[in-house]
């Protein structure tokens, strides 16, 4: 009895001494949602060289923002703005201000089975969406991109006439989801999202002009004490490979 109750302390004892090493193994990424095709393609490239596996989570950059405030383990935080992780910076949770890694663009989308008129001329596009039952956004408390699109609307004057019938997504991914599926005919969308081949039989897009919104300048931080994989990860977004990668989904690059 005495060395079976000798055997669990010591494999209790291991399993203490061996959990910060397997959890210090575990290095998390927190993306935001309208990165999530150019960040899939870049990671694939990086793993070539680094064959440890990242987990990695969507959402929308303030409910990311939100979790690492909360104590979330995330390594690095690639934002769809810079404001979300200034704030992590400003309060002390990262290791650094970071950087800015791309700037994004908003898109106009509409499902192509939806019968809703539509070229990509300015009065079509406002014509689209007055015609429209519901307009699908993300949440511009949440979202960045949702809070262009708030921004484009308040420009082209249609943000009265349209406000009652948005319908708000948590983050651009499922906004852009709720066209696509023809759940909702028109909405915003990033252009990063739009363009993917997987779209396009079921939607179709307008890059709108950059002037009608806030630059959506997209910034990365690594949080206090970065694991040696999420430096190099951060290494490699900075790099002209993953720049490449960028720039083909339609960002531009510093």
């Amino acid at each position: 009895m005495f060395r079976t109750i000798f055997f669990r302390c010591f494999v209790f004892l291991l399993f203490l001494a061996l959990g910060p090493v397997a959890s210090a193994q575990t290095v998390t990424v927190a993306v935001a949602s309208n990165m999530k095709p150019a960040f899939e393609a870049i990671y694939q490239n990086f793993k070539s060289t680094h064959p440890q596996e990242l987990r990695i989570v969507y959402g929308s950059s303030g409910n990311l923002s939100s979790q690492i405030q909360q104590g979330a383990p995330f390594n690095l935080f690639i934002s769809a703005d810079e404001i979300f992780p200034l704030r992590l910076y400003q309060a002390g949770l990262t290791q650094n201000a970071g950087v800015v890694y791309a700037r994004g663009n908003l898109a106009f989308i509409f499902n192509t089975a939806s019968g809703v008129p539509f070229n990509s001329q300015a009065g079509q596009i406002q014509q689209a969406i007055t015609q429209s039952n519901k307009v699908v956004i993300a949440n511009p408390e949440l979202a960045p991109y949702g809070k262009a699109a708030v921004q484009y609307l308040r420009s082209i004057d249609l943000w009265e006439a349209v406000k009652s019938k948005l319908v708000y997504a948590e983050n651009i991914s499922l906004a852009t989801m709720y066209v696509s599926s023809g759940a909702v005919q028109v909405g915003f969308s990033a252009t990063s999202l739009a363009m993917s081949p997987e779209l396009g039989r079921s939607i179709q897009y307008v890059k709108l002009p950059e002037g009608s919104y806030e630059p959506l300048n997209q910034r990365m931080v690594l949080m206090n004490n970065p694991p040696p994989l999420a430096l190099e990860l951060y290494a490699y977004l900075r790099s002209p490979d993953a720049k490449t990668v960028l720039q083909k989904y339609g960002y531009a690059t510093p």
